[in-house]
């Protein structure tokens, strides 16, 4: 008989019922009444009341029953956790029992029993247990030191069990080292302060190694992990772990084959790309990362999303393999994406014939998403594969002649790419594409006919009649499409000015006075002014060559590619998102980059960083080694000019016509907004504090004063209003600073017009030097002062604001930038959040520009801006900055590298100045 018949619903006085069937004489009855418990407590009947009656029950040498009753006490000893203290002596005795399964499962019950009465007294039997005889019994009791530790982190390390788990990664029995493993990864993974428990040397990592051949496959798994984390001493080392790992990517299961990739790929980083040894491990990779598409859908998308990575890292493991990643007719959607995505990244010039063959037949399928992406590949083959370009525009038209409204849609969107890849080459189709015009309904592909109207507009006899056709309904289309048409009207007006005065007029007066959308106001009193003020410079400025695109630009970032590679098979490479971007409290610290190659090519853009950064050892040690001298002075940009008349001719100067009401709405609307755009009225300035009490008149005899920090053409000012609030004048005044963190000295004397009468207010501006005396503050930006004046010497200190010592000179290579980066430790990175700014992101690049905070890169990853920027402090450290931006969200993720740790602090009180300013 099954045990469905516990499961049956039961009459009322079933407690009391089992109540005395627990307390039986006869062992088959309470084994029963236990049964039906734990029945009642897995179809939620709370049974606590029968607490006591369970544990009596635990004195039995039954082994079914026993399960039984420690499972009853896992769910319950936390909501009884006085009565909990009851079992204690049985989980004492039972880890001392003769059977080993019971020794086990006492020590593992034990660990899952989560009420800190009871954790005291697991500490002497999970010792013994640490210590068994039985491996099955060490093995359990490896898992149950990470139970505890999570349950009681002090306590673990007092008793010295981590030592016990380490000296478990030397055990015979292979399960047991890899249970050790485990455990001190699940305990690296949540330790506070991020540092390895274990230092990896060469001889754990051999005794792991030996272990791996006899572990089960969760147990290789865990291995695998763990010596992903190991940075081998040299080339040799490296090639003789990848040799004992390479066995291991013939295995059944797709967990260790991609642990053993993800080994496998970290190490190669190290040897030289061209040894023999490289080239066969290469090929060696391929074969069982192609078994894995054999799987059921779920495994094949897995191993899709870390083979997209590893393609984008190492192209050359897979460039043979193209036809695997053909679609079939019965896979998933997500799978038909993401094979659709790996044959665009292995395309080449090679296979380009039969790749655009493929894609041909995917545009015919039925399902609309994934015929899209089909037309959309063959545009970013036509971008990667130049000298194929020709045969990828012809697959192009033939798709276009179908007449399928989405196929025709999709193809012209891709096609505007292609221009931008290769202009004036393939024009002649432009005409194939204008017959198709009353078709296009979606606003992308408006949007890019609209472009490619408007960028070839001297080619096409009736381009101003087309543009004017979209023009008719301007205030129902999309966004993207008011923006495009604007555009394509002015770059037509430009090119033929005679008969196109009065489309151009009517597009920028819908855009400017009837319009609602700021983007498209913007844009079109920008354009109005240019055409209204000089000619010339609107063509240069609307008609500039444009950038070319290329198929690069969805690679993803190097750092977050070398990171992801560190995670494959691991959630982080399915997401391609770092762990910290989708697990909550994942420090900073966590994060894993790739070695660093011996012998790259990158290794060469590495040698003057370290010239250009040099390492540190802490900051002070730096102050007081360099020879600094005296901030170069930098003589400040010229502000813009502010004497341009605002649209002083309207059009007709541009046009010899009458312009009629439409001129002086525009001149009254953007005065103030252009003169802020292009910054007529003023050059950039840099943050400035407000002015805080330094010495208040109560503490300086009547001598008041307030002072704050600018930084000027180069120079850090000390500007200062002195107030006299006593009955005498005051004169003879001098200042000095103490030694302080950055050198911070009087460039020349405190001038002040004397005397000082009471009542009387003077401003007073010192300018200073960053060459005098160095001694580190707390904090660092701290600096004490003293001023002299005839009534007394008066002391006082204040914080200097960061952003005075921003440097001009600050702004790194990208490759620089990047080597930078990967070299300086993870230890040294911080993270800090930025709540309450309410910024765009071109906002903040702005507003940090003006106070020598440089933008290297930036980046839009999954909707959310990426900012990486440098500085440059006056003593000659350096720091990195990586921002992310959510739009709309007022919160923003700062993290931080340096080598000197020290300044982040004050790096992030200065960002928050700034950007609340």
């Amino acid at each position: 008989m099954t045990d469905s018949k516990y499961f049956t619903t039961t009459k009322k006085g079933e407690i009391f019922e089992l109540k005395s069937e627990l307390n039986h004489d006869k062992k088959e009855k309470k084994k029963e009444a236990v049964k039906k418990v734990i029945a009642s407590m897995t179809v939620g009947k709370d049974v606590s009341a029968l607490f006591p009656d369970v544990v009596n029950c635990m004195q039995t040498d039954n082994l079914e029953l026993k399960k039984l009753v420690y499972l009853y006490l896992m769910n319950y000893a936390k909501s009884q956790p006085d009565m909990a203290i009851m079992a204690v002596n049985t989980f004492v005795k039972d880890c001392e029992d003769p059977n080993p399964l019971i020794r086990a499962l006492a020590v593992r019950t034990m660990g899952c029993i989560r009420v800190d009465k009871i954790t005291e007294y697991l500490c002497e039997p999970l010792r013994k247990c640490l210590k068994d005889e039985d491996p099955y019994v060490r093995k359990t009791a490896a898992v149950c030191v990470a139970k505890l530790y999570d349950i009681n982190a002090g306590l673990v390390e007092d008793q010295g069990f981590l030592d016990q788990l380490k000296d478990l990664l030397s055990d015979s029995n292979p399960m047991v080292v890899a249970n050790a493993v485990a455990a001190l990864s699940e305990i690296n993974e949540s330790s506070p302060s991020g540092q390895p428990l274990v230092e990896m040397n060469a001889q754990t990592i051999n005794k792991l190694l030996t272990a791996l051949n006899e572990c089960t496959e969760w147990g290789q798994v865990f291995i695998l992990d763990s010596l992903a984390n190991y940075s081998p001493k040299d080339e040799r080392e490296a090639q003789s772990i990848c040799e004992r790992i390479t066995p291991r990517l013939a295995h059944a299961n797709a967990a260790v084959v991609l642990s053993a990739v993800k080994v496998l790929m970290k190490l190669v980083e190290m040897l030289q790309s061209e040894s023999d040894f490289v080239g066969t491990l290469t090929k060696k990779l391929a074969p069982p990362l192609v078994t894995l598409l054999s799987s059921e859908p779920e495994v094949q998308y897995v191993a899709l999303r870390n083979i997209n990575l590893i393609v984008q890292k190492r192209p050359d493991i897979l460039k043979h393999e193209m036809k695997v990643f053909f679609v079939k007719y019965n896979d998933p959607i997500y799978v038909k994406l993401e094979k659709l995505d790996i044959m665009i990244r292995l395309a080449s010039q090679a296979n380009i014939a039969q790749v655009l063959s493929e894609l041909k037949e995917y545009a015919t399928e039925v399902d609309v998403d994934f015929v899209r992406k089909a037309v959309r590949a063959i545009g970013r083959c036509a971008i990667k594969v130049e000298p194929s370009a020709e045969r990828c525009v012809s697959t192009l038209l033939d798709l276009i002649q179908t007449k399928v409204n989405y196929v025709v849609q999709e193809a012209i969107v891709v096609i505007k790419d292609i221009f931008r890849k290769y202009p004036n080459k393939y024009e002649s189709i432009i005409s194939t594409l204008c017959e198709n015009l009353d078709t296009l309904d979606e606003p992308e592909a408006r949007a890019s006919m609209i472009w490619i109207i408007g960028e070839y507009a001297e080619r096409i006899d009736n381009a101003d009649e087309l543009l004017e056709s979209f023009l008719e309904g301007f205030h129902d289309e999309n966004t993207q499409v008011q923006l495009q048409l604007l555009t394509a009207i002015v770059k037509l007006f430009l090119k033929r000015p005679t008969d196109t005065q009065e489309l151009v007029q009517q597009v920028l007066s819908l855009a400017t006075q009837d319009s609602d959308n700021p983007d498209l106001r913007d844009r079109g009193f920008i354009y109005w002014r240019l055409l209204s003020t000089d000619p010339a410079a609107a063509k240069e400025v609307v008609l500039a060559e444009k950038p070319l695109i290329s198929e690069e630009t969805d690679l993803l970032e190097p750092t977050l590619l070398d990171e992801l590679i560190c995670h494959i098979s691991s959630l982080a490479s399915v997401y391609h998102k770092p762990p910290t971007a989708f697990v909550e409290g994942r420090s900073a610290g966590a994060r894993k980059s790739l070695p660093a190659r011996s012998n790259s090519n990158e290794d060469s853009s590495r040698q003057p960083q370290a010239q250009v950064i040099p390492a540190q050892d802490s900051l002070i040690g730096d102050l007081l080694s360099m020879d600094i001298g005296g901030p170069s002075l930098i003589t400040p940009a010229a502000p813009a000019s502010s004497g341009l008349d605002l649209l002083s001719s309207g059009l007709d100067g541009i046009l010899g016509g009458d312009s009629g009401a439409a001129q002086p709405a525009v001149s009254q609307t953007t005065t103030g907004l252009l003169g802020d755009i292009f910054g007529f009225s003023q050059g950039t300035t840099s943050y400035v504090a407000p002015k805080a009490n330094w010495l208040p008149a109560e503490k300086g005899k009547g001598f008041d004063v307030w002072g704050t920090f600018s930084r000027k053409g180069g120079q850090i000012n000390m500007d200062m209003t002195f107030t006299n609030k006593a009955m005498q004048p005051m004169g003879g005044f001098a200042i000095q600073l103490n030694k302080n963190s950055f050198g911070l000295a009087p460039a020349v004397p405190l001038q002040v017009a004397a005397p000082l009468n009471p009542g009387q207010s003077i401003e007073v501006s010192v300018v200073l030097s960053t060459s005098g005396a160095v001694q580190r503050m707390e904090p660092l930006n701290n600096l004490q002062v003293a001023i002299k004046n005839n009534i007394d010497v008066f002391y006082f200190a204040c914080i200097v604001p960061m952003n005075v010592y921003f440097t001009e000179d600050g702004q790194l290579d990208k490759r620089v930038f990047l080597s930078t980066w990967k070299d300086i430790p993870p230890q040294n990175e911080v993270q800090f959040t930025l709540t309450g700014i309410m910024l765009t992101t071109d906002q903040v690049v702005s507003k940090m520009q003006q106070n020598s905070v440089f933008t290297i890169a930036k980046r839009n990853v999954e909707g959310q801006d990426m900012l990486y920027q440098s500085l440059k402090l006056t003593n000659g450290v350096w720091v990195l900055v990586e921002l992310k931006i959510q739009p709309g969200n007022p919160d923003i993720a700062l993290s931080l590298k340096s080598r000197s740790v020290e300044v982040a602090s004050a790096i992030f009180q200065a960002y928050n100045a700034i950007l609340y300013s």
